[in-house]
């Protein structure tokens, strides 16, 4: 078995804005396509913001989603 891609310690690093979200998503799709692995797609970006920095913002749910997909595509390609 290859070595697991999350050894890569970027992989594992929790997504904090929408730029590391869609670098982490960037880098894991290919992985499980190349794999061809079957996955839901990643969570999509919210459309809903405000602006007005709530809290429980729409951004801070999907970056949550993002870090739950990373975790499920994790099991299937370790």
């Amino acid at each position: 078995m290859p070595d697991s891609p999350f050894a890569d310690p970027a992989l594992l690093a929790t997504p904090t804005d929408l730029a590391s979200a869609q670098a982490l998503i960037a880098r894991i799709a290919p992985l499980l396509s190349a794999r061809g692995l079957a996955m839901r797609a990643p969570p999509p970006e919210p459309t809903t913001c405000c602006g007005r920095g709530c809290n429980g913002c729409v951004w801070e749910g999907w970056l949550a989603a993002v870090a739950y997909w990373r975790d499920e595509a994790s099991l299937l390609l370790d």
